[in-house]
């Protein structure tokens, strides 16, 4: 039987369906979602971060890692980690800080924050390579590909770093915000499984997976629906 990194990469082949990851944002909700028979889990910065009361981005690395613990601790599924840009960290100590946190995944972001454009593709690449190198198998590792959420290259800069990601080890790639049309060209260009984001408005995980989608996520959402509902439920409670 497959266990960590290894049954995480299977689910990404497996027949039918896309692999669904629900986002937990701490120990509750991972246990609400293992219980309820997904097989695997990703954690998303947006939505860890704002249970522990910052913006995203701003979560301190030591407090974030604490929380992925904490959310990989409470399940017995595998957990992918939302690292953003990895947080200035060697690729030694981030692996060996993953590892010790439990997760078998990790998101690791092109985006370039400081310039609100994108990192250079070869030296990401080169990055992620520099992780493969130390992680091994142990790791699942999804690249995440800001063109579209940043304005900076449509489906031809997408598939060029998604293919240059692929040749430095990563397992999957996730063009975040791509357009559902585009799906189909990327994951055939690139010639990996392909993470879609789930929204609220937009195709179910069934239908982007039927557009090319080989995993899909949903970022923050399922913590700001769960937020939503607090506050009709406090609502309630003040008779508003």
């Amino acid at each position: 039987m497959l266990t960590g990194a290894a049954a995480l990469r299977a689910l990404h082949h497996g027949p039918g369906l896309p692999l669904v990851l629900p986002g937990p944002w701490d120990a509750g909700s991972a246990k609400v979602f293992a219980d309820a028979g997904f097989p695997a889990l990703a954690t998303p910065s947006a939505g860890v971060a704002a249970s522990l009361g910052y913006a995203d981005g701003d979560v301190p690395p030591d407090e974030m890692f604490a929380a992925i613990g904490r959310i990989a601790r409470a399940v017995d599924v595998p957990v992918s980690a939302d690292v953003e840009d990895g947080y200035g960290l060697g690729a030694k100590e981030l692996v060996a800080r993953l590892a010790e946190a439990g997760a078998v995944g990790c998101n690791l972001e092109d985006g370039d924050r400081a310039s609100a454009g994108l990192v250079d593709a070869e030296r990401q690449a080169e990055r992620l390579a520099q992780v493969r190198a130390e992680a091994g198998d142990a790791l699942v590792i999804n690249a995440r590909i800001d063109t579209y959420v940043r304005g900076a290259g449509g489906t031809a800069e997408t598939v060029r770093r998604g293919r240059l990601y692929a040749a430095a080890g990563a397992d999957c790639v996730y063009p975040i915000l791509a357009p559902p049309a585009d799906l189909a060209a990327l994951a055939a260009g690139i010639g990996l499984p392909l993470n879609a984001l789930a929204t609220p408005d937009g195709p179910s995980p069934r239908e982007l997976g039927a557009l090319g989608a080989s995993r899909v996520t949903f970022g923050p959402g399922q913590q700001r629906r769960a937020m939503a509902a607090v506050a009709a439920a406090a609502r309630e409670l003040r008779g508003v």
